[in-house]
């Protein structure tokens, strides 16, 4: 914990006494930070990094760990935490989140490697833990922690990147989503802009969907350079493009109906969440015209859909 100090203290001791406690706080921090925060997300670690050693308001370090992991929960108000599996081993490990709303994420993540997950059920607590292989599909528990989430806003997961979503700054799709939307202010041309782009752009991966292994996550720049992907590539690339262009978008997994498929979601101040702008259809991605909804064109039955979250069961966001 911090020690209040009181600056106007007279007293030589007191002061000096003060002064090292502010430096032992700031030692310890940045040695836990840097424990827990790699390369793989270089614009995530690195914004941790800040918010932790420059705050002055910082209460505590924010990392629970052991020998062999740690969860890094420092950047927790951006709706995101950090987990870090240290001990060098082969075996398969797994970080499961559950937060207010019960629904269980249950993430692979490598020995060595930070991963980013998102927080996306909004305030309130949240469970982690980090299990290890046994045998066959037996796990067990590693490390464990509750997280009380506060958010500061509640489109802060769905603005930012994660372990689904992840680019950062030099992501050749950031720059490319730049590009495409320059000039436009009307967040959802903005979006049928960077779908067009991917649909005209990026061909489906037929051979990778039939080898493709449990545990895959999409590599933006190397999706980039070949312009073919499955259709999570698909999502985690518009999603990426969106995020970029501080449009808050959700990566959707769930039922349209009776069909199982994939949707990205997006929000305006005019017209609030837009559920299944963009979506998969078990055959092709496809556009729910977003100028619907801006140029009030569309029909009331229509419109209906669109605003009437009944027609979407998400079960799982990113």
């Amino acid at each position: 914990m911090f020690v209040g100090c009181d600056r106007n203290e007279g007293r030589y001791q007191k002061k000096e006494r003060c002064n090292m406690k502010k430096r032992r706080i700031a030692v310890i921090l940045t040695v836990c930070l840097l424990a827990g925060l790699n390369s793989n997300n270089k614009d995530a670690a690195k914004e941790i990094e800040n918010k932790i050693v420059s705050s002055k308001t910082q209460k505590r370090v924010a990392v629970e760990k052991n020998k062999k992991c740690l969860i890094d929960y420092s950047d927790v108000s951006s709706g995101r935490i950090a987990v870090k599996y240290t001990e060098k081993t082969t075996k398969r490990i797994k970080a499961q989140v559950t937060g207010p709303d019960k629904v269980v994420y249950t993430y692979d993540i490598k020995a060595g490697r930070n991963e980013v997950f998102p927080l996306t059920a909004g305030n309130g607590e949240y469970t982690v833990g980090v299990y290890q292989n046994v045998k066959g599909s037996s796990y067990s528990l590693v490390l464990s922690t509750k997280i009380k989430a506060k958010l500061k806003s509640e489109f802060a997961p769905f603005l930012l990147s994660n372990q689904y979503v992840n680019y950062n700054s030099k992501t050749k799709v950031v720059a490319k989503a730049a590009s495409l939307t320059k000039g436009i202010k009307d967040p959802l041309k903005k979006v049928k802009t960077i779908y067009n782009y991917v649909v005209k752009n990026y061909s489906y991966d037929k051979k990778k969907a039939k080898t493709v292994q449990a545990g895959y996550l999409p590599d933006l720049d190397k999706i980039y350079k070949s312009k073919k992907g499955i259709c999570f590539d698909y999502a985690a690339t518009m999603t990426a493009m969106l995020r970029s262009q501080k449009i808050p978008s959700k990566l959707v997994v769930g039922y349209a109906g009776n069909v199982y498929h994939a949707w990205v979601s997006v929000y305006t101040k005019e017209h609030g969440w837009v559920d299944g702008v963009i979506y998969f259809d078990g055959v092709n991605w496809k556009l729910m015209d977003p100028t619907f909804a801006s140029t009030g064109n569309a029909s009331k039955e229509v419109m209906s859909y669109i605003k009437n979250a009944k027609n979407y069961k998400q079960k799982y966001i990113y």
